[in-house]
């Protein structure tokens, strides 16, 4: 899991490295605001950790700033302002928690792999795809696909609301025409009950659940 860590207090920064890299996390870390949004544009992550606090701008109005931008990925906010009225405007710009200095290593590790526990769950009517373990249940019950089949079908559930170029269907799976990616999609619509629609000129997309 990729993790986006922006504090400014260089020893705090280092020791949440050094826990969060023993339990799997890829960390990236910055101390300035600007360096997190440049970062942000560069890179891809699964959670950011912002303290509020900064050198150069303020955390919650750098996470207002990358929800605008439609930005979002889950955040957890990391400051010693225990005051009621920073903590409502930290959820009121979208964050996922808010956690207060000084805190153990233990309850953030708790929060985050709460918060990613449920980002890894992509429901759409009766299917849940777990895109940790790649597992698809349907109803309760686990679905087996192909190779090809599970690779469209993860493409398609990441991109939930947005049109998947036709091109990058065929590019990652084993299908090599038009006609081959047709028919591999109307049996993923039948084997999943859901609405896959063909958008001329562009691709497929799963438009809502």
């Amino acid at each position: 899991m990729k993790l986006l860590l922006l504090e400014d207090d260089t020893i705090l920064s280092q020791t949440l490295c050094e826990i969060l890299n023993q339990h799997g996390f890829d960390v990236t870390a910055v101390e300035k605001g600007q360096q997190a949004i440049d970062m942000t544009f560069e890179n891809s992550y699964d959670i950011y950790l912002f303290d509020i606090n900064l050198p150069d701008m303020n955390g919650i109005d750098l996470l207002k700033n990358l929800k605008e931008a439609d930005d979002q990925t889950p955040t957890i906010f990391i400051s010693a302002n225990a005051d009621i009225e920073t903590i409502a405007r930290g959820f009121d710009v979208g964050a996922e928690d808010y956690i207060k200095k000084p805190f153990m290593p233990e309850e953030l590790l708790i929060r985050l792999n709460a918060k990613l526990s449920n980002k890894m769950i992509i429901s759409c009517k009766d299917v849940r795809y777990n895109t940790l373990s790649g597992d698809i249940f349907i109803g309760g019950k686990k679905l087996y696909l192909s190779y090809a089949q599970f690779r469209l079908v993860d493409i398609l559930f990441r991109n939930i609301g947005k049109a998947v170029e036709k091109d990058e269907l065929l590019n990652v799976t084993e299908y090599h025409s038009d006609n081959a990616l047709r028919v591999a999609i109307n049996k993923i619509k039948t084997l999943l009950n859901i609405e896959i629609k063909n958008i001329r000129g562009v691709g497929y997309t799963i438009e809502s659940c």
